[in-house]
């Protein structure tokens, strides 16, 4: 057992051995690519709801994701600010409009968020600092982390430049920057007050409303104001949320209701799979190659289950290497899709964990369908 059997196996053919890890390394950026891309989905379509402060939510019923959000009467709101342990109620507001280019003058799709700037409930860096200017008319926040496609905002806004441009028909001014960054469904977003989002939608009805934010006491208890609120205003156009059921509700609708979580998961298993095949191929060649002398080992008195264990080794030890290149290229790749994107891809230590783990299992599956060929080396047909 101190002879590294395994490994000398291995490297006997360096041919064969580098074809091994480059199939290895390919599946895991095809694994690590596919996971980078659907959390990066789920991570940026709850962006706007981690921002939110606040401790329970409450939207349309039929609402299930904010790109297709339903209004519900702001009623409903103001009824539950008459419960003792809530503290205050904030409505927002949300649309889509077109943006256009001031540079290029082409229009793009936006989304508008409004709120009254006096109860402030988006805690992202640049909005509390400067959502007093939205009180201005026609003043708005804008995404600096938007798709480059609506201009350069952020460099002509931080070189102290006036940001002039159009939303819908109305001419707007920008007045601040904030972080928040694009999704599969949002490519910018500004922020402004309730009062001028009105005018950009001077169609919308006043009293609807699209999200409320509830604030509690200090020593009110979450889980119990929850449900009381369920129990005792359960209309059938609202319903509340925490906020991690809030941001569940979101990526669950991404998950199971677009073909887009569907898709990237099947392209982590298809990696899976293309790597077991040539895992597979690599370690079955190498036993039919050494059949003689895996013979020769049995005459000698080792038992089958050392010469599995030495295909298991080889398959671990290939799993093991092939995963450093595979993580180092997937990081690369995570940086130049994060740049051109806008889209929040990046390494995660979790994720790397479970595609090392898938990496080895792929290996170890693939050695034990490759042993099957170890039964065949019978020293009586060989020698």
């Amino acid at each position: 057992m101190k002879t590294p059997l395994a490994w000398l196996q291995l490297t006997h053919e360096k041919t064969r051995l580098l074809v091994a890890l480059a199939g290895i390394t390919f599946a895991d950026i095809l694994m690590f690519m596919q996971l980078g891309f659907r959390d990066a989905l789920f991570d940026s379509a709850v962006g706007l709801h981690q921002s939110l402060d606040g401790d329970i939510f409450v939207i349309n019923s039929k609402t299930d994701t904010l790109i297709e959000i339903r209004s519900f009467s702001q009623r409903r709101l103001y009824e539950i600010l008459g419960v003792n342990e809530v503290k205050s109620v904030t409505p927002i507001y949300v649309g889509f409009s077109t943006w256009k280019n001031p540079i290029e003058r082409k229009k793009y799709n936006i989304l508008n968020v409004g709120l009254n700037p006096e109860k402030n409930v988006i805690m992202l860096p640049g909005v509390p600092e400067n959502i007093s200017v939205t009180q201005q008319q026609d003043v708005v926040l804008y995404d600096s982390l938007a798709r480059k496609e609506f201009g350069p905002i952020p460099e002509l806004f931080e070189s102290e430049k006036t940001v002039k441009t159009e939303i819908g028909n109305r001419q707007i001014t920008v007045g601040g920057i904030f972080p928040l960054g694009t999704s599969f469904g949002i490519d910018g977003t500004i922020i402004t007050s309730d009062v001028n989002f009105f005018r950009l939608f001077s169609d919308r009805k006043q009293g609807l409303i699209d999200i409320g934010v509830i604030k509690l006491k200090p020593e009110a208890n979450l889980e119990e104001n929850l449900e009381f609120l369920r129990k005792n205003f359960n209309y059938e156009d609202i319903s509340f949320y925490s906020k991690e059921e809030l941001i569940q509700h979101e990526k669950n609708f991404w998950q199971n209701r677009t073909a887009i979580g569907f898709i990237f998961t099947l392209g982590t298993i298809m990696g899976f799979v293309v790597g077991t095949v040539i895992v597979y191929q690599i370690l079955y060649t190498d036993v039919a190659d050494h059949l003689p002398e895996y013979a020769t080992l049995k005459a000698m008195g080792y038992t089958d289950f050392y010469l599995l264990t030495v295909v298991f080794q080889e398959a671990i030890i290939l799993g093991c290497i092939g995963f450093i290149p595979g993580v180092s290229f997937s990081m690369l790749l995570y940086y130049n899709a994060a740049k051109a994107t806008g889209l929040p891809i990046m390494m995660l230590t979790s994720r790397a964990i479970t595609v090392l783990i898938l990496t080895v299992l792929m290996c170890c599956i693939s050695g034990i369908i490759a042993v099957g060929k170890l039964h065949a080396a019978d020293p009586a047909d060989i020698f």
